[in-house]
């Protein structure tokens, strides 16, 4: 993607939080890059170069600034990128798709050659897909040794590096010193160190940064709604739950920071530090922390329709769940009865199938994996005898591979997949899409709730012009869904 350097230095002079993680500057004659908001003094214009993710700043030489910390930025939003390919490709590597698959995978999840996505990444973002998940890596590393108290080692498997040595080189390439030094200097300048240092159990705290606005108490509301009992607990401002990854569990906590900071705290007990970086790249996209809001207030604006609910309601999110199998379950039990039916007779399923966690509060077991629900009886779970199977039919196929939900499968692929099992239909597919894989185009037109806030705003009653103006709103329809689902709460 082409930066303007005449809007980004612009930017630059104003310190405009709106653009933080847009875009990156780096300075000729120091050799450091920074966040638009730096609060250093602003470097002559001749001397600045302007990069659209900090992997490409790195890859030409240049090395992150110690006083804004651009490891600490809200993620690069993947619809800033020029090419609709790089911005979905962009968006997997950001959520840590190459640590666990291959480019050649990736290729494949974009339909694409691994050649060519090669090419596309060079030439619109001048480094390769490796380079920018290391990049990740190691920033994310960086937040670990400021934030924790975590051992080196530790810190390196929860990046997702391989070996201590590989973890030191490239730290050391992206920092210009060895982690141990890193945390040495920073350490103090760490509010949650501090604070652990009174004794925090083996709770590990990190702050992760998003762009505002963000419509926190409404993520809020939306989710003490749906709320499964035994495994999440909704308070008045804050989230928790139990979570597994593989077969490690733990439970996460989450609020917002105080202090006027555009972070959540994100706290997570009891598991594995190698699990740390899973869990932390699951709650970013839980809580959709790398979303453009204005960006995407402004175009779905466009619809004066629409507009008085976006403006009523600025910095909404998408609400995932903690996986996609969680929300196929969840879809698979709201077909036809409301949301507080459809959360009772989820209760019973974690109650029954479960596995039990020592006892946190409200929090005493996880959400079913396939397994555990593939050999599980159901029929007496209190829903229709097709919806019991059609739910053990999900599972099996999770657990025999003929359905793929790791994000290694295009969407396309996926929703036919979806739709060979009996019981899942249209709208299933795409509250699947929407809330299970955070599909921001995601739309399930057929939801009651959505066809009842499309009549009230006045929408075109005929279904072919009603669809064409649905679709005058991508590529954030799924934004749209959340918003008109707001319109009509009882209707969700």
């Amino acid at each position: 993607m082409e930066l303007d350097p005449v809007t980004c230095y612009r930017v630059l002079q104003a310190r405009d939080p709106r653009f933080d993680g847009k875009f990156f500057s780096a300075v000729t004659t120091t050799g450091i890059y920074c966040r638009p908001i730096c609060p250093a003094r602003t470097p002559r214009q001749e001397n600045v170069r302007f990069f659209l993710c900090a992997a490409s700043a790195e890859a030409e030489g240049f090395r992150p600034c110690k006083r804004c910390r651009p490891e600490t930025a809200p993620g690069t939003p993947a619809w800033n990128g020029t090419s609709t390919t790089v911005s979905t490709a962009l968006r997997l590597v950001g959520s840590g798709f190459l640590d666990e698959h291959s480019v050649a995978a990736l290729a494949h999840r974009l339909g694409l050659g691994e050649r060519h996505v090669r090419r596309l990444f060079l030439e619109h973002l001048g480094i390769a897909p490796n380079a920018i998940a290391q990049s990740r890596r190691a920033h994310f590393a960086a937040r670990v040794l400021r934030d924790t108290d975590l051992p080196v080692a530790h810190v390196a498997l929860s990046a997702g590096f391989g070996s201590i040595r590989q973890f030191n080189d490239v730290f050391r390439g992206v920092f210009g010193e060895p982690p141990g030094r890193f945390r040495k200097r920073r350490a103090s300048s760490s509010p949650w160190r501090r604070a652990r240092a009174a004794g925090a159990g083996k709770a590990v705290t990190l702050s992760l940064s998003y762009r505002p606005p963000y419509a926190w108490d409404h993520l809020i509301s939306f989710l003490r709604m749906r709320a499964i009992r035994g495994v999440e607990e909704v308070a008045e401002s804050s989230y928790r739950r139990s979570v597994s990854v593989g077969r490690a569990t733990g439970v996460l906590s989450v609020q917002r920071a105080g202090g006027g900071k555009n972070q959540l705290i994100v706290s997570v007990q009891g598991m594995e530090p190698a699990m740390l970086g899973s869990v932390v790249r699951r709650v970013r996209r839980m809580f959709d922390l790398d979303a453009d809001p204005l960006a995407i207030a402004a175009h779905l604006s466009r619809d004066a329709r629409l507009a008085p609910l976006v403006n009523a309601f600025p910095g909404l999110r998408l609400p995932l769940t903690w996986d996609p199998f969680e929300a196929m379950v969840r879809a698979i039990l709201g077909q036809q009865i409301s949301v507080a039916g459809a959360i009772t007779i989820a209760g019973r399923l974690a109650e029954r199938c479960g596995q039990d966690i020592a006892a946190d509060g409200a929090i005493t077991r996880v959400f079913p994996t396939p397994d555990a629900l593939a050999r599980a009886d159901v029929s007496d779970l209190g829903v229709p005898a097709a919806r019991a199977k059609c739910l053990t039919a999900v599972a099996r196929a999770l657990v025999g591979g003929k359905l793929s939900l790791d994000g290694s499968t295009p969407p396309e692929s996926v929703a036919q997949q979806m739709l060979q099992i009996a019981g899942i239909g249209p709208w299933s597919a795409h509250y699947v899409a929407l809330r299970g894989l955070g599909e921001p185009d995601a739309f399930p037109e057929s939801d009651l709730g959505i066809s009842k806030a499309l009549d009230a705003l006045g929408y075109a009653a005929d279904r072919k012009t009603r669809k064409a103006e649905i679709d005058a709103l991508s590529p954030w329809r799924g934004y749209a869904a959340i918003y008109l689902w707001n319109a009509i709460p009882k209707g969700a």
